[in-house]
């Protein structure tokens, strides 16, 4: 009864978020804010910072190849075990998504549980850029509602698997 209501909840809300996403510009601007969110985007930034010589940017390098060793085999089993369907699978006569998700399943969101596993560790290296990383996560999160390919519940899973492998890989790099 009550993961029935908590799955109530999650397809209402994300019938609320999608129907503000029917703007071109809203559409677009979440187009090209989760192609942040597809990978390149991590390998470029951290070229560069060792390219730069920013202090500490070594450590925050293996904390990130780290984090996602953790992170990515999880999202995997994730995925491919709760086997969860996406919102245009499920709420057919309301929602057509706006692109073509990478694979058939729903939770967890890979793009936000990658930008959880970034942010978090820009967050323990340079963490006067906590404001910045953190709206850019949970705005990944959010165009991936807005696009129509995952529930807001997939979003927190992704975002709590993305931080949770980047502590982990922290605390395991001692």
């Amino acid at each position: 009864m009550l993961l029935k209501r908590i799955e109530q909840w999650d397809h209402a809300y994300f019938c609320r978020l999608f129907n503000r996403s029917s703007s071109q510009a809203v559409l677009s601007a979440s187009y090209w804010l989760s192609k942040t969110a597809d990978g390149p985007l991590y390998l470029l930034l951290a070229v560069t910072l060792v390219y730069l010589e920013v202090t500490g940017c070594h450590q925050f390098v293996q904390l990130l190849l780290c984090g996602f060793a953790i992170e990515l085999p999880l999202y995997i089993l994730l995925k491919n075990g709760i086997k969860r369907a996406r919102p245009a699978d499920v709420l057919t006569t309301t929602v057509d998504a706006y692109i073509v998700p990478s694979d058939q399943f729903s939770l967890p969101s890979g793009h936000t549980a990658g930008a959880f596993v970034f942010a978090t560790a820009v967050v323990l290296y340079f963490p006067a850029l906590l404001p910045l990383v953190l709206g850019w996560a949970l705005c990944i999160g959010l165009s991936r509602i807005f696009l129509g390919v995952h529930f807001p519940l997939d979003i927190v899973a992704g975002a709590i698997l993305g931080a949770v492998s980047c502590i982990t890989a922290y605390f395991l790099q001692g």
